[in-house]
């Protein structure tokens, strides 16, 4: 199994991003996947997850201004991120959910 997150950079307050996840070595398409983030000094934080089915459901933090999608066909995640506060910097990585999977992640950095 591989999960490769990218997508992330140096963005200031209030800017956007689209972050995406490359997976391949299982039926994307049948499981439900997720984002989580770790900022500095910080245990992993569940943001957003998205079933095999396409239904969504957010964490407070972010909800309003985090999207998750997928692409089946492109055996791809998505988290496209508006409106970024300081405070969501970290490294944001994809998880295949129910499982230990979790991919390199990519930075998110804001700041002015």
């Amino acid at each position: 199994v591989q999960l490769q997150a990218s997508g992330g950079g140096l963005v200031q307050p209030g800017g956007s991003l689209r972050l995406s996840c490359a997976a391949s070595g299982f039926t994307f398409r049948s499981y439900s996947m997720a984002w989580q983030r770790q900022a500095p000094g910080k245990g992993p934080e569940w943001i957003a997850t998205i079933s095999a089915s396409t239904r969504t459901i957010y964490d407070d933090s972010v909800k309003g201004r985090f999207t998750i999608s997928r692409d089946n066909a492109k055996n791809t995640l998505y988290l496209q991120v508006n409106n970024l506060k300081y405070e969501d910097t970290a490294v944001y990585y994809c998880v295949r959910v129910g499982t230990s999977d979790r991919g390199q992640g990519t930075q998110v950095t804001v700041s002015s």
